[in-house]
C-alpha cells in the first residue's frame, strides 16, 4: 500500500532547500576591500570574524602612485564594502571603483578629521596622512565600525566591542608616545623624512618636521630645493634623515650624506611592514618610528 506523509510531515521537507542558502548566506562574512595596508589593519582589528579582508595596495606599497591589476577589479568587483581614506591620498580609487563596476558600501575612513593643510609649490593642498596622529586612529576606528555595522546589523554588538576595545588601545599608544617626547626640549624636536607623510604625528607631538619630498611621492625635488634642505640640516644641527619603507631611499640618503647627518632608519608612514616586521600592524607602526625619532632627538 502507498504511503502518504502528512502536511506537518510534508512541510518541513519542502522548506529545507530554501532554508539551508538562507543559513549560509547569513554565516557568511562580509567582504570587505581596504584600500591600504594601515586600513586594512584597522579594518580586520574591528571586523574580527565578521568580515573577509583584501587589500589593494599591499603591505611595503605606495597608495599615492599605486596601479590597480585585473585582479583587483575582480576583487572590488566581489566586496561588499570599501574602506578608503579620502583626503585626497587615493586619487585612482574612483575610477577603479566605476571600472570594476562595484556597487556595494563605501567608507571614508577620515570622514571626522579636522584635515591640515600645507603650501607646496604655491598651491594650498590637503595633507592626507591623518592616521599618523592616534587621536585620528580614534576617529577612523569609529567610522569603519559605524560602516560596518551598516552592513552587518546582525554582528553590531561584537563590532561595537572590538571597535571600543581598539580605541582604547590606541588611545594608550598616543600617551606612550607624549611620554617618549615630554623629556626632549622643543629645540631638539627635529626630523628629516624621505616624504612629508608625518605632519599631524609632528603637530600632535611638537616636533618640527620636514620630508625631502612632499606630500605626494609623485614628484621629486628640484636642485634648489636639495639644497635648501641641505643648509637647513646643517643649520639646525639634525642628526638624522630617515627613510621610508615605500619610498626611494636614493635622494634622502644623498641629502643625509651633503648634510653630514646619518639615515637615522627605516620607518612607516604609508605602508606597513610585512607581519613579521617591526610595523605589522598600526600600532606596532606607531611605537617603532617613535622609538627611532626618540633615539635620533637624543643622540
Amino acid at each position: 500500500m502507498a504511503m502518504t506523509l502528512s502536511r506537518r510531515a510534508l512541510l518541513p521537507l519542502l522548506l529545507a532547500p530554501l532554508a539551508a542558502p538562507t543559513l549560509a548566506r547569513a554565516a557568511s562574512p562580509l567582504r570587505v576591500v581596504a584600500s591600504f595596508s594601515i586600513l586594512a589593519d584597522m579594518t580586520a582589528t574591528i571586523g574580527g570574524d565578521a568580515i573577509s579582508i583584501a587589500t589593494l595596495v599591499p603591505v611595503d606599497g605606495d597608495a599615492h602612485v599605486w596601479q590597480p591589476r585585473p585582479a583587483d577589479l575582480k576583487t572590488l568587483h566581489a566586496a561588499d564594502m570599501l574602506v578608503e581614506n579620502g583626503l585626497g591620498l587615493e586619487g585612482w580609487i574612483g575610477r577603479m571603483a566605476q571600472a570594476a563596476e562595484f556597487r556595494g558600501a563605501r567608507v571614508t575612513a577620515s570622514r571626522a578629521v579636522k584635515p591640515r593643510t600645507m603650501t607646496e609649490d604655491g598651491r594650498r593642498i590637503t595633507d592626507p596622512h591623518a592616521w599618523q596622529d592616534p587621536r585620528n586612529g580614534v576617529l577612523y576606528t569609529q567610522a569603519i565600525a559605524d560602516g560596518l555595522v551598516r552592513a552587518a546589523p546582525a554582528q553590531a554588538e561584537a563590532i561595537r566591542a572590538r571597535a571600543s576595545a581598539y580605541a582604547a588601545e590606541i588611545a594608550a599608544t598616543d600617551s606612550w608616545i607624549a611620554e617618549q617626547f615630554a623629556p626632549i626640549p622643543p629645540a631638539k624636536r627635529r626630523i628629516i623624512t624621505s616624504h612629508d607623510a608625518f605632519g599631524y604625528y609632528a603637530a600632535r607631538y611638537g616636533i618640527t618636521m620636514q620630508g625631502v619630498q612632499g606630500i605626494s611621492t609623485e614628484g621629486e625635488p628640484s636642485a634648489r630645493d636639495i639644497a635648501k634642505l641641505i643648509a637647513q640640516i646643517k643649520a639646525t644641527g639634525i642628526r638624522a634623515v630617515f627613510v621610508e619603507n615605500m619610498t626611494d631611499p636614493r635622494i634622502a640618503t644623498t641629502v643625509a650624506r651633503e648634510a653630514g647627518a646619518v639615515v637615522g632608519g627605516q620607518v612607516f608612514s604609508d605602508a606597513l611592514s610585512p607581519p613579521d616586521g617591526p610595523a605589522g600592524t598600526y600600532l606596532k607602526m606607531l611605537r617603532h618610528n617613535t622609538t627611532l625619532f626618540v633615539g635620533a632627538m637624543k643622540g
